[in-house]
């Protein structure tokens, strides 16, 4: 009873990033060692740095582009179609070998949730690759959130004009969130506009973000002139058409994860470098890629390694998918981040 009631209070303490203080960290781990670890939505916050996050992602992404030589272990994700509800549930395994890390990825997306709720939930369920042990279970919304606009910025450090002054984004949800917060943290834009199909929640987005940005009315009219353009939405027919991109842009296309859907148009996919995250995954998950059949011209890790170049003077779109992989090493940095901030106390 007594080490129940031990257990159970270890477990309040995690429970709440203000009270992460256990004083010593190896007995902590000796009394949770039969149950894994839980580090909420605050802790991932705390130590998901996009500083500390980049160039984790970039060792990654060249790893997963290498083949048997990059350590990789990724399928495409498995997708479980919730047809009465109009929701999907999405699996997305992943082992590194180099950074000696296993987990998986659990996420649901409900397109047709109330403005009140999330269209994505995610947990990443991290393991001990030695011996298969379930070490922790952690909130996979910040991770996904971080990594794949952290990931979208540096296509864009690879791919946008010299002069890139203009930003785009089309959404005004979660994505839109940790996209402009990366790229302010990282590029120098001297105007932001954005556009959403419901404008109230452009005009939110706006009111709630650091900085100038200029709600516009239109997509078309958000797009005009911009240098970089980012797309994070749930449409299902194009939203972003060839005919209003300037030439030399460079495009991130992060929502229309389905077979089915798509952001682009033809048009723009036709007249433009295509690099994706994953060859595989866009030609089994991408509709702006399959519908278009638009030619894939190099993975991101591929130009990372230098072995494909980064055409930054044509118009470029970067088509994100998102990779287990990407999970797995941010939720392993999480992981240790928080582990070595205990031990040291």
């Amino acid at each position: 009873a007594a080490n129940s009631e031990q257990r159970l209070g270890w477990r309040r303490r995690v429970s709440r990033e203000t009270q992460l203080q256990p004083e010593n960290i190896k007995t902590y781990l000796t009394v949770m060692s039969d149950r894994p670890l839980f580090l909420e939505a605050a802790v991932v916050k705390k130590f998901l740095s996009y500083a500390a996050l980049i160039p984790l992602l970039e060792r990654a992404l060249i790893n997963f582009s290498g083949g048997t030589e990059g350590a990789v272990v990724q399928p495409v994700r498995t997708i479980v179609p919730v047809a009465k509800y109009g929701g999907f549930l999405g699996v997305m395994p992943a082992y590194s070998a180099t950074d000696d890390v296993l987990a998986t990825k659990v996420v649901t997306f409900y397109g047709n949730n109330a403005p009140t709720i999330p269209s994505h939930h995610s947990t990443v369920l991290l393991f001990d690759p030695k011996n298969g042990i379930l070490t922790a279970v952690i909130d996979g919304n910040v991770i996904t959130d971080r990594r794949t606009a952290a990931v979208s910025a540096i296509a864009t450090k690879l791919l946008k004009p010299a002069a890139a002054e203009v930003l785009c984004i089309l959404g005004s949800g979660a994505q839109a969130h940790s996209h402009f917060e990366v790229f302010m943290e990282l590029f120098s834009f001297k105007e932001v506009k954005v556009w959403s199909r419901t404008r109230k929640n452009a005009e939110l987005f706006a009111s709630t973000v650091t900085g100038n940005v200029q709600v516009c009315s239109t997509a078309r009219e958000a797009v005009t002139d911009a240098d970089v353009i980012v797309t994070v939405t749930l449409a299902t027919e194009p939203i972003l058409f060839g005919d209003w991109v300037k030439p030399g842009a460079h495009v991130n296309a992060v929502g229309s994860c389905r077979p089915d859907w798509r952001e682009l148009d033809d048009k723009l996919l036709e007249n433009c470098v295509l690099y994706v995250d994953s060859r595989e995954a866009a030609l089994k998950e991408s509709g702006d890629v399959i519908l278009s059949g638009a030619k894939v011209f190099a993975e991101l890790g591929e130009v990372l390694k230098k072995s494909k170049p980064a055409l930054a003077e044509k118009t470029t779109v970067f088509k994100s998918l998102g990779l287990a992989i990407e999970d797995t090493v941010s939720a392993k940095l999480v992981f240790d981040l928080w582990s070595a901030a205990r031990t040291k106390e």
